[in-house]
């Protein structure tokens, strides 16, 4: 059990704690549909925070409550249309490929630039959990080498996501390239629900990976900036959609605490790889804690 021990976090804890809570994937009520005072206060106070403390449009972020899937506050345009998300994936591939081999994952080693990994030197020997950790592309080029878009439709339909496309495979399906989009807003519920779902087969080595990620991986910089909380996290790095477009757009999936989370921050960097993505969404959940 992760020990809460910062006030202000211990607050939000509480407000909502108050909130009613659903055990299906599905959205809940707005913010503004809830009707509970303390829901409304907190929602209310981090978005003024978020938007007063971060207010480049080169940020973008949704806060959702975790119980209900409802956004708390938001700076998104267009949070519904499916964009490619890059890595953040990563999971929901993962958990496609263990549904036909029985959750039963390889081990690979990575040796960088010549496995088609992001990180030059290479991550060297990796399983699923450390490959999370590390957003190894190596890893996740082999693991995905035989898959096809419809080997990862009943996963995408189990977490509400977008399919990819048809002819999507290999090494699409783990986020590189544009062939598997899906909406900011879908994405932070399908996270929402993986952790529900921790018990699942799969699962757990998944969000070991993240808490992984938090500590020491892709995602350290979220660790960094709240060093008294565990949180989870999945980073990933995608092509640029906007109207201005960029080499690329860092993304970031945080939810905290790890045990037992209350609260989910997607955030969305323009021009920055999912690493400066983590670095803004510690920041921002530092402040809505301060």
């Amino acid at each position: 059990m992760v020990a809460i021990r910062h006030p202000a976090l211990l607050l939000v804890v509480g407000l909502l704690a108050l909130l009613p809570s659903t055990s299906s994937g599905r959205a809940g009520p707005s913010s503004s549909e809830r009707g509970g005072p303390a829901g409304s206060l907190f929602a209310q106070s981090a978005a003024e925070t978020l938007k007063r403390e971060f207010p480049s449009r080169n940020i973008s972020f949704l806060l959702l409550d975790a119980h209900t899937g409802a956004v708390l506050a938001s700076r998104w345009d267009r949070a519904d249309s499916p964009i490619p998300l890059g890595s953040l994936v990563k999971p929901f591939t993962a958990l496609a490929y263990g549904e036909q081999h029985d959750y039963k994952y390889p081990g690979h080693t990575c040796r960088g630039t010549s496995t088609g990994c992001w990180l030059p030197r290479g991550h060297g020997n990796v399983g699923l959990t450390s490959a999370i950790a590390y957003s190894c592309n190596s890893y996740f080029r082999m693991l995905t080498a035989d898959l096809t878009a419809s080997d990862v439709e009943s996963t995408a339909n189990r977490f509400g996501l977008e399919p990819p496309d048809r002819e999507a495979a290999g090494q699409a399906l783990a986020g590189l390239g544009n062939h598997w989009r899906i909406s900011p807003l879908r994405m932070a519920r399908a996270y929402l629900e993986l952790a529900r779902q921790s018990q699942q087969p799969g699962v757990r080595e998944v969000l070991d990976g993240m808490a992984q990620s938090a500590q020491h991986g892709t995602g350290a910089e979220v660790h960094r900036a709240l060093p008294h909380l565990d949180a989870l996290v999945k980073t990933g790095t995608a092509s640029c959609t906007h109207a201005q477009r960029a080499s690329g757009d860092g993304f970031t999936i945080a939810l905290m605490p790890a045990d037992q989370p209350q609260i989910l921050l997607m955030v969305r960097v323009h021009g920055a790889p999912g690493a400066q993505a983590a670095k803004t969404a510690g920041q921002m959940l530092r402040r809505i804690e301060e």
